[in-house]
Parts: C-alpha cells; sequence; structure tokens
C-alpha cells in the first residue's frame, strides 16, 4: 500500500542478459501494480529486451531515452536507455560471458550515475552473476560492494523484507567463521536508516549468535563479551536496541510486526528465516547509498534462462518495496 500520491522514479537494471533477468523484467514492465506505485524505466538493451518478449509471447513498445526526463511513463510502452552498441547476437542464454558481465556491469553504472545526479528515486536490480563480472576484472563479489565502493557510501546496509519482517544483516559475503569476529556495530545506522523512511524510535532486536545465547557462557562467550556490550554500547546512544534474542525465536516473534527491525549476525541466520516465510517475497534493499536499491534474493538461475517459465513475482516485489519506502522517504524529506 502506498503510503503517498508521490510516484517515485524507479530505474530497473537488467541484470546478467544471459540469466532470466531480461524475462523478469519484461514480466515487471507488464504489471500495472508497477505503473500505479512508481515511474519505471529500464536501463539495459532493446535487443536482449525483445528477444526476451520473444520467448514469453509478449510484445511490447519502446521508447528509447537518453535521460529519465524524457520517459512518458506509459503502460505497455518501455522507456529504456541502453549504454553503449554491444554485439547482442552473441549472448548465448545460460553461459558465463565477459560481455554479459560487461553489459550488466555498464547498466549499474549508469544507475549509480542517474541516482548520484538525484535525477531518480530507486533502483530495483534484475540478478548478476559473479562469474561473468569476474571475467572483466571487477573485484566485488557482488551489487550491494559495486553500489558502496561507486558512491563512496560511508556503509550499505543490506535489509530483507518479508512481510512484516525486516532483517539486517551484520555480515554478508564472508565464512562463517569469519562473521563470528565481526563486529557488532551497525545498529546506530539501522536506526538513522528507519529513522529516513518515518519509523520513529525503531524497535531493534539484535540476535544471538550461540545456541540457547550460548547459556551464560557453557558454549560460546560471544553473546557476553561482544553482542551484549554493543547493544548497551547502543541504548546508551538512546536507540531503541535489545539483545542478544535468542536467534531460533527471534524471527518468529518478529514476523508478527513485534519489532521494526532484526538485526542477523550472518549471512544464512536471517536469509533461511525470510526465504521460509516466503521465498518469492523476500526482496533485498540496500540503504546508506543516496537512493534505495533493491534486489530479487534469486540468482541468474542459467538453467532456465531463454525458457520462458521464469517467475516474475520477485522482481514485481522488488520494485514495488522498494518504490514504497523510496516513496516513504521522499514524503519523511518533504514534511
Amino acid at each position: 500500500i502506498m503510503s503517498t500520491q508521490y510516484k517515485p522514479i524507479t530505474a530497473i537494471t537488467m541484470g546478467d542478459p544471459a540469466g532470466i533477468g531480461p524475462e523478469i523484467v519484461v514480466g515487471t514492465m507488464l504489471s500495472e501494480e508497477i505503473h500505479d506505485c512508481c515511474r519505471p524505466f529500464v536501463i539495459g538493451s532493446i535487443a536482449i529486451m525483445e528477444r526476451a518478449a520473444k520467448v514469453l509471447g509478449k510484445e511490447l513498445k519502446y521508447n528509447k531515452i537518453e535521460d529519465p526526463s524524457e520517459a512518458k511513463y506509459e503502460f505497455g510502452t518501455v522507456d529504456i536507455i541502453e549504454t553503449g552498441d554491444y554485439d547482442t547476437d552473441s549472448i548465448e542464454w545460460g553461459k558465463v560471458q565477459a560481455l554479459a558481465g560487461r553489459m550488466a556491469v555498464d547498466w549499474i553504472m549508469k544507475s549509480i550515475e542517474l541516482g548520484q545526479a538525484g535525477k531518480i528515486d530507486a533502483v530495483s536490480t534484475a540478478p548478476i552473476h559473479k562469474g561473468a563480472i569476474k571475467l572483466i576484472g571487477v573485484k566485488e563479489p557482488g551489487h550491494t560492494e559495486i553500489y558502496q565502493n561507486a558512491t563512496h557510501s560511508p556503509y550499505a546496509l543490506t535489509m530483507f523484507s518479508c512481510h512484516k519482517l525486516r532483517v539486517f544483516f551484520v555480515s554478508r559475503h564472508m565464512s562463517l567463521v569469519d562473521a563470528c569476529h565481526y563486529a557488532t556495530k551497525d545498529v546506530i545506522n539501522i536506526d538513522k536508516e528507519l529513522r529516513k523512511v518515518g519509523i520513529e524510535n525503531p524497535l531493534i532486536a539484535v540476535a544471538g549468535l550461540n545456541p540457547h545465547n550460548g547459556d551464560n557462557g557453557l558454549f560460546g562467550r560471544e553473546e557476553i563479551d561482544e553482542i551484549e556490550p554493543a547493544v548497551k554500547a547502543a541504548q546508551e546512544k538512546g536507540i531503541n536496541a535489545i539483545g542478544p534474542c535468542p536467534a531460533d525465536s527471534v524471527f518468529h516473534i518478529g514476523k508478527s510486526g513485534k519489532f521494526d527491525a532484526i538485526l542477523s549476525l550472518y549471512h544464512d541466520q536471517g536469509h533461511i528465516a525470510c526465504k521460509t516465510l516466503d521465498f518469492e517475497k523476500s526482496v533485498t534493499l540496500t540503504f546508506g547509498l543516496p537512493f534505495i536499491r533493491s534486489s530479487v534474493d534469486h540468482g541468474t538461475a542459467f538453467d532456465i534462462a531463454g525458457k520462458g517459465i521464469a517467475g516474475c513475482i520477485s522482481m514485481i516485489e522488488s520494485t514495488k518495496v522498494v518504490a514504497e519506502y523510496a516513496a516513504k522517504q521522499h514524503e519523511k524529506k518533504e514534511a
């Protein structure tokens, strides 16, 4: 439900052109509810999108633009920014290719350029392939790190949105052993970002790391030595944080909406909870950038790319949720 009449200008990047990105972007641009909640346009390739529309048996009209100000934002027409002339005929479905990596990264960089110029409110990203971007020398493991580094943002907070759950992560792409030693300093930034979208004095539950919170040090002292002091330090700064809360129940309690957010201590702890609750409606949001970015929670699905069977529910949800948060941010700024 949109909280405001403001319809954020939302860029949709096509992801790896060899994956299911182009197909799910076609499905998203054919969704009326997307046009109701935001002003969407695509950053990608008309030739690739056309090919995806063909396998889906859909027909689209295109309006090639250089700038979001030239877009029509009409349902049935895809406003699209292209970033160059590529040999799109050489792109093979379901294959790791350097050109596909190049295109995916060019589209991301274009969204960053527009975001930093204040021309868009939000970005919804289709999946990229880590192997393909590696072939062109990209050092970052994924979207979040690319966006953070390219925008020179002091932090990039990953948040999963799934029904009433908002789950943030202390660590993302690192081994579990390393994640255990990663200090929990994120509560202050989470508080700041949630206030920007109109949540006053957000209640943040910090998950424990060990079974039963380590049972007073019987198995693991991380709760006593690291997490409790971090929660106390946040409380002393006036932040409404609680914890550590046993991780086996905190997500169950959170799904009723009891907390405004939960801080998960490592990648899978929160991912498993959200994806089990509703895989298709789990959306990743990135806060801390000059604009809000969202993404589907699945990969490029090379095994089914080009077969016209990829479901676009996640991409529609990703675009809807990021538009909702961007509208709230806009409303808060205007207030």
